[in-house]
C-alpha cells in the first residue's frame, strides 16, 4: 500500500522495511494524547483561519469519534500503520473525507510525535508520584507502629548500634520524598509545548503556537524549534529519576529479603506476596521483592540505552529516536509494576520485636553506650573504648550479654562502675538518649512522621 508521504518517492516499501520502520506495536499506547493534540491543533488552525470553523468541528468530532471506538476496542489498531499518527490520520480521512486530509497542516510528525511522548511522560510522570505517595503512607503506617521497637542497626551488615524498626523504615520515607521531587521536577521541565516547531524549522503559516499550548495544558512553548523536535532530555530525566527510584526500591527490597530470612527473621511476608518451592515444602519464598531487585538492572539498561541512542545525532530529527519509546515506556511500567507490589509487601508485612531486640543484645549494640558511661565518670575515651572491648570479649567466651553480667564483674574492669550502669546501657535507654534531629529516638521519629506528612498534605 502506498504511503501518505508518497510524491518525492513511489511510496511503495518492501514489507521486511514496512515491518522494520514500522513503530505502531508500541507506540499505539499514545493514541489518546495523538488525538487529544489533534483536536488542539485544528482548533488553532481554526482561531488563525487556515482552516474553516466547520472542518475543525467536523475533524474534532471525528476524532472523537476514534478516541470512542479505540477505548471500547470497536476499533482495532491497524498493524500494518507505519506509527499511531498515520493510523489516525488514515481513520479520520476514511471518516470525514477532505476535511481530515487538512489536519496535518502547519505541523510535522516530527514535532507531533515530541508533542504525544511530552503528552504521555506527563501523565504517567503524575501517576509514579501518586503511588509513590501510597507507599510512603504504607511505611509511615508500620514506622508509627514500630517507633519505639529495638533493632540492630548495621554498618558493613555488622550489627552497630540500636535503632528502632520506626527509624529505619523512615529512612526509605525519606529516600521516595526526593524521588518524588525529582519526578516533579522532570515533569516541570518537560511541560513546554513542541507543537508548531514543524519538522524543524517552523512554518511559513500564521499559527498560534501558545494557544495551542494553553489548550494541551502546558506552561509554555519550546522557543527553537531545531531543539523542540530533537529534544528527549525530557525522557532522559525521568528515566534518571526513576533509575534512582529503583535503586531505592531495590535497598529496600534487599533489607527485606534479609530480614524475612531465618538467619535474621525480623519480619514475616504475607502469604499473598511469596511463594513456595516445588521441592522443598518448608520454603518461603521472598520473590516479589527479588523480582524487584531485578528488574532494577532492567531500568539502569533502559536509561543507558536510550543515551547511548542520542549520544551521536545530528540536529534536528532522526528515525533513530523511534527508538526512544521502547526504552522510556519499559521503564515506566516497570517501575509501575514495582511500585504497585511493593506497597502491600510493606503494608501486609508483619514485625518481629523479640527477635529484633535478641539479635540487638546478641550483637553488643551497647558497647559504645558503656564506653560513654566511664567517660561520664572522667575515664579517657580510650581507655574507656579498651575497657568496653574486653567486656564484649568475655562476653563471648562466657555466652553472655553486657546486660548479664554482674557488678562485681564489671568492677575488675573498673571501679567506676556503679549500678547506674545497668540503665545506661539499657537497649530502649540508648535509642531514647540519642535526641539530636534526626536520630533515632521515639520522638525523633514522630518528629520525621509528624514533618513527612504535612509534606504530603501540602503536596495534595
Amino acid at each position: 500500500m502506498a504511503k501518505m508521504w508518497a510524491g518525492r518517492t513511489s511510496g511503495m516499501t518492501d514489507r521486511v522495511a514496512d515491518d522494520f520502520n514500522s513503530s505502531i506495536s508500541f507506540d499505539y499506547k499514545m493514541y489518546r494524547q495523538d488525538i487529544q493534540g489533534s483536536i488542539a491543533h485544528a482548533f488553532m488552525l481554526a482561531k488563525q483561519g487556515i482552516i474553516s470553523a466547520a472542518d475543525a468541528e467536523l475533524i474534532a468530532q471525528g476524532l472523537a469519534g476514534i478516541l470512542e471506538d479505540l477505548d471500547s476496542g470497536k476499533l482495532p489498531f491497524d498493524e500494518t500503520a507505519e506509527d499511531i499518527h498515520m493510523f489516525v490520520e488514515q481513520e479520520l480521512t476514511k471518516r470525514i473525507g477532505d476535511a481530515g486530509k487538512r489536519l496535518h497542516t502547519a505541523r510535522s510528525r516530527n514535532d507531533q510525535v515530541a508533542l504525544d511522548l511530552r503528552l504521555y511522560l506527563r501523565g504517567e510522570a503524575d501517576d509514579l508520584v501518586s503511588m509513590m505517595v501510597e507507599l510512603i503512607k504504607a511505611l509511615l503506617a508500620k514506622a508509627k507502629e514500630h517507633k519505639a521497637t529495638i533493632m540492630p542497626g548495621y554498618t558493613h551488615l555488622q550489627r552497630a548500634q540500636p535503632i528502632t524498626f520506626g527509624h529505619h523504615l523512615m529512612a526509605y520515607v525519606m529516600m521516595l520524598l526526593r524521588d518524588m521531587d525529582r519526578v516533579k521536577d522532570a515533569r516541570r521541565r518537560m511541560n513546554q509545548s513542541p507543537i508548531g516547531c514543524c519538522a524543524l524549522a517552523g512554518t511559513t503559516y500564521d499559527t498560534d503556537r501558545d494557544f495551542e499550548a494553553r489548550e494541551l495544558g502546558f506552561d509554555g512553548v519550546m522557543l527553537n524549534s531545531l531543539d523542540g523536535v530533537s529534544d528527549r532530555d525530557f525522557a532522559l530525566e525521568l528515566m534518571s529519576a526513576i533509575s534512582i527510584l529503583m535503586m531505592h526500591l531495590s535497598r529496600l527490597s534487599e533489607e527485606v529479603i534479609l530480614w524475612s530470612s531465618w538467619e535474621f527473621k525480623f519480619v514475616e511476608l504475607d502469604d499473598a506476596y511469596t511463594t513456595g518451592s516445588s521441592i522443598m515444602p518448608q520454603k518461603k519464598n521472598p520473590d516479589m521483592t527479588e523480582l524487584i531487585r531485578g528488574k532494577t538492572g532492567r531500568v539502569y539498561g533502559d536509561l543507558m540505552a536510550l543515551l547511548t541512542t542520542l549520544k551521536g545525532l545530528p540536529l534536528a530529527y532522526n528515525k533513530d529516536m523511534q527508538e526512544d519509546k521502547e526504552s522510556v515506556f519499559d521503564a515506566v511500567e516497570t517501575a509501575k509494576a514495582c511500585l504497585s507490589v511493593m506497597t502491600p509487601v510493606i503494608a501486609t508485612m508483619r514485625a518481629l520485636p523479640e527477635r529484633m531486640k535478641k539479635a540487638a543484645q546478641e550483637g553488643f549494640i551497647n558497647a559504645t553506650d558503656l564506653a560513654d558511661y566511664l567517660v561520664r565518670k572522667g575515664m579517657p575515651f580510650r581507655e574507656a573504648y579498651k575497657i568496653s572491648g574486653e567486656l564484649v570479649a568475655r562476653c563471648i567466651r562466657e555466652g553472655k550479654v553486657l546486660e548479664t553480667l554482674t557488678l562485681s564483674e564489671y568492677k575488675e574492669y573498673s571501679d567506676l562502675f556503679e549500678e547506674d550502669l545497668y540503665g545506661e546501657i539499657d537497649l530502649l535507654t540508648c535509642v531514647e538518649k540519642r535526641t539530636s534531629k534526626g536520630g533515632t529516638s521515639v520522638k525523633s521519629v514522630e518528629a520525621q512522621i509528624e514533618w513527612v506528612e504535612e509534606q504530603l498534605a501540602m503536596n495534595n
